[in-house]
């Protein structure tokens, strides 16, 4: 019962387009928990969703699901009681993202709803409610646990309980910041970007060229010269750039934006199609040559802030809030980030140049400045700090504490879920078909079942 909570969250995520959508010839309820009920073809499609992901899936697949919406119906029940309500502008806020991973799937909003046979507004619909329980079972489960903590003395019973040949192993990881900086290009090199754009803009209003074309032959975005220049954008949307955004949304479907400069570069947009706060566009954008000269003076720039740095006139953090132009550098400080926000990375992480440039670091060095080109193609200079290197070794609480301690707290969470669930299991009317009756996870389950059913 255990593994099921632990799980919990990793299961019954969202159904696939054919599996929503899917009409059912024959179902029927197989299980209720107080008002919920669950459906064979939820079981079904749950476990077809799975299986298309690539997920493993015990032997007795069916036994598994059931007792993950056996117990995510639990929790929305209780919410419900709880009164732990979900807005309404969250779950459109998830239907728009699950709309445009699909639109991303198949290319087009048409072409979705034509796969799907209905429209994007009846897809949203059929999805609304099994996005809403899924949140619901989310804000019951963080309330459950919010007040789990766990102590230094907890964390070190839980590592003195793994065998020893049981305690990972990890290799030598690193924590690296950087700071940034994009040379200019000349003036000259930008009106030539800014005239290649203008005579794209007319081959394609002319009707010589399509935009596509011109797409996969000559914009400087690498993440879209295969896809002839298209991505799907949501008005709303932080991630992209807001001036793209603006671009694109005063532009009726079929148009062509003048062109216009964002923090990449200089673009020109095409309106493929839009349906309210949602588009498809295609772009072309071009970034203006940055020439040794400029590169040189941007490097003797950043040699005049390595030098303050090492000789400590103030530290990397107040070096990359004034100096560095990349991005993501005010929320990370600097600090290049792996897997789930942390700071320690593998050495296979790391893009060849800067492996290269590490090599010759010690912890606390910085680099001199390095010329390189990023991953959307432009050309920067870097200052690379090297903050911490591990050498690879078996887990122990010394170098390893703060992660020892996150699955030492997770583990004390599943238990606080599980005697959640034994404490309400009884408290519930619960119904489950016979079919079920001899799965191993639904023991309790099946202890607890409504009598005079």
């Amino acid at each position: 019962m255990k593994q099921i909570f632990l799980l919990f969250s990793t299961v019954l995520a969202a159904y696939t387009l054919q599996a929503q959508t899917r009409k059912v010839v024959a179902d029927k309820i197989i299980g209720v928990v107080g008002d919920k009920i669950i459906l064979h073809s939820d079981i079904r499609n749950s476990i077809m969703d799975a299986q298309r992901q690539g997920q493993t899936m015990p032997e007795n697949p069916e036994c598994f699901v059931m007792a993950q919406a056996l117990a995510q119906k639990a929790l929305v029940l209780q919410a419900e009681k709880d009164s732990l309500a979900v807005s309404e502008e969250e779950i459109e806020a998830m239907l728009d993202n699950q709309i445009r991973q699909f639109i991303g799937m198949y290319g087009t909003k048409d072409a979705l709803e034509q796969i799907a046979g209905r429209t994007v507004y009846q897809i949203k619909e059929d999805f609304r409610q099994s996005f809403r329980e899924r949140k619901q079972a989310e804000l019951m489960r963080n309330k459950i646990v919010s007040n789990i903590k766990i102590t230094p003395t907890e964390v070190k019973e839980y590592y003195d309980k793994i065998p020893v040949d049981s305690l990972n192993f990890w290799e030598s990881e690193l924590e690296v910041g950087e700071i940034v900086m994009y040379p200019k290009a000349s003036r000259d090199l930008e009106l030539y970007a800014i005239e290649e754009l203008n005579d794209f803009k007319k081959q394609v209003e002319n009707g010589k060229q399509k935009f596509e074309t011109l797409a996969s032959l000559y914009t400087d975005d690498p993440g879209s010269k295969n896809t002839g220049g298209m991505y799907q954008v949501n008005r709303t949307e932080r991630q992209m750039d807001p001036t793209f955004i603006a671009n694109a949304f005063r532009l009726r479907e079929g148009q062509i934006s003048p062109v216009f400069k964002s923090r990449f570069g200089y673009h020109i947009i095409q309106m493929v199609n839009r349906a309210g706060d949602d588009a498809t566009v295609r772009h072309i954008l071009k970034i203006p040559t940055i020439t040794e000269t400029e590169i040189n003076a941007v490097i003797a720039k950043m040699d005049s802030v390595r030098s303050r740095l090492v000789a400590g006139d103030f530290d990397f953090g107040a070096a990359v809030a004034k100096y560095s132009e990349a991005e993501d550098s005010k929320f990370t400080g600097g600090m290049r980030q792996c897997g789930s926000g942390t700071t320690f990375c593998a050495i296979d992480q790391f893009d060849k140049e800067l492996v290269l440039s590490l090599k010759d670091l010690k912890a606390g060095d910085y680099s001199k400045p390095l010329a390189y080109t990023d991953e959307r193609g432009k050309k920067a200079v870097r200052i690379i700090y090297l903050k911490t290197r591990t050498e690879p070794h078996r887990e122990n609480l010394k170098d390893d504490y703060n992660r020892v301690a996150e699955r030492a707290i997770e583990e004390k969470k599943a238990e606080a879920i599980e005697k959640w669930f034994q404490a309400k299991i009884p408290t519930f009317h619960l119904v489950i078909d016979k079919q079920f009756a001899t799965c191993p996870q639904l023991g309790e389950w099946m202890q607890n079942i409504t009598k005079n059913q």
